[in-house]
């Protein structure tokens, strides 16, 4: 009787877990307008849906890719999105609702916005 216990408490342990692990990653809110950007200034860059590189790539953006920086998690940097990037960039997944998407810091290159 007490394996079956175990049996049962580890398989409601692996459901939550799984649970938790599909979970859409919660978007940063950003504090007011951008004042950093980031540029891409490798050949190529993925911009994910979530902070992790698990999550589905979005897009795959060219060098020399700029767009302002909503947030940060960890070492993912929050971009935002622009239609533009349809047409510059190879898209992975056709980007519907989504107005932002995650890059690695590494793949990046943060500069404060240029006031013009």
């Amino acid at each position: 009787m007490q394996s079956k216990a175990i049996v049962v408490s580890l398989v409601a342990l692996f459901a939550a877990g799984s649970a938790f692990a599909q979970a859409p990653a919660p978007e940063a809110t950003p504090a007011g307008p951008p004042t950093e950007e980031a540029m891409v200034p490798t050949s190529l860059a993925n911009i994910h849906k979530g902070p992790s590189s698990g999550q589905v790539p979005l897009v795959l953006v060219p060098r020399g890719t700029v767009m302002p920086v909503l947030g940060r998690r960890g070492e993912w940097v929050q971009v935002q999105l622009s239609p533009e990037l349809r047409k510059g960039g190879l898209v992975m997944r056709w980007y519907e609702n989504e107005t932002s998407g995650w890059m690695h810091d590494s793949t990046v290159k943060i500069s404060a916005i240029k006031k013009r």
